[in-house]
């Protein structure tokens, strides 16, 4: 066990020094961005009233939770009128939108009506497409969602690719065009778990360095953990200098945060309640109160 996470660790510092050589090599300038994953407005408001905040990252279910939520309220709100006060919320920052079809054709066509309906109202419209729209093996759709992408991407659609699990899926989609990539971490380490049989709650942490069963280090194809999937994508994209961004999505808590920041991710897309914890600690906790107990009144008079 010892020598395999230590394996991983040294690995993964040589990896990330690399990284950095290779962006001050090829001058980039790299400053990552948070996005919230929310389709709740009040939250997006609140998150962006805290100045930290670069974009968001939505899906139909959540979009339809939270025109349920103002219903409920009595609010009479049809989910046009939602997306659309969404997106002015947001401007000028990018909102991904979801198609829900499954052949390249009809993705195309979602997207295209997507863009043409919403774009006009903020200017900052992306259409989500899954990297690989198959449900089963046997199905002659698996590359619809690269299709898609590359056609999307070349009429100027930008296109957020998602349901990335593989550093092949990440490959495949910069090639394509996309303007972003989206891994999913959390649901890499739900896998691996399950795939294992070992019980687990999904607000669980799972280390990046991945977790041992009897001796022997658990993994999916090589990836050990979620964040290890996460850094392969940067690598790629990186390396080749596609101008892909890669998104680290399903995030669970802020310590996956902190570490799909250190894996290089261009972006970290997260719930609203994660964002919130962010800050928190309780040395700060205590230190805040030090610093209250400790005002001076003649400097506090000074300074209003």
């Amino acid at each position: 066990m010892v020598y395999s996470i230590v394996y991983f660790i040294i690995e993964k510092t040589s990896k990330t020094v690399e990284l950095y050589h290779s962006i001050k090599q090829n001058k980039r300038r790299i400053v990552m961005k948070i996005f919230i994953d929310s389709a709740d407005i009040d939250e997006i408001a609140q998150a962006y009233s805290w100045g930290i905040v670069d974009g968001v990252t939505t899906n139909p279910s959540l979009l339809k939770a939270a025109v349920d939520k103002r219903k409920a309220k009595g609010e009479s709100l049809d989910m046009e009128a939602y997306i659309a006060k969404l997106l002015e919320i947001s401007k000028p920052n990018p909102v991904s939108l979801e198609v829900t079809k499954r052949t390249a054709k009809e993705m195309i066509a979602q997207g295209r009506t997507i863009y043409k309906r919403f774009n006009s109202i903020a200017k900052n419209v992306n259409i989500k497409i899954p990297v690989n729209p198959a449900i089963q093996v046997n199905e002659q759709c698996h590359f619809d969602g690269i299709n898609a992408v590359k056609v999307l991407q070349s009429e100027g659609i930008p296109v957020n690719c998602t349901l990335v699990f593989t550093p092949e899926q990440a490959l495949l989609a910069a090639k394509a065009g996309a303007a972003y990539i989206s891994p999913f971490a959390g649901r890499i380490d739900d896998y691996i778990r399950s795939s294992a049989h070992i019980k687990f709650d999904k607000s669980d942490y799972f280390p990046e360095e991945g977790i041992e069963q009897n001796g022997v280090l658990l993994h999916d194809n090589g990836i050990v953990s979620g964040i290890d999937v996460v850094s392969q994508c940067v690598e790629i994209v990186t390396y080749y200098e596609y101008k892909s961004e890669i998104i680290a999505a399903s995030l669970r808590n802020p310590r996956q945060v902190r570490e799909a920041a250190l894996a290089g991710a261009h972006i970290a897309t997260v719930p609203f309640g994660v964002i919130a914890q962010m800050l928190r600690h309780e040395k700060t906790f205590e230190g805040m109160k030090k610093f209250t107990d400790d005002i001076v009144p003649e400097y506090e008079k000074l300074i209003g």
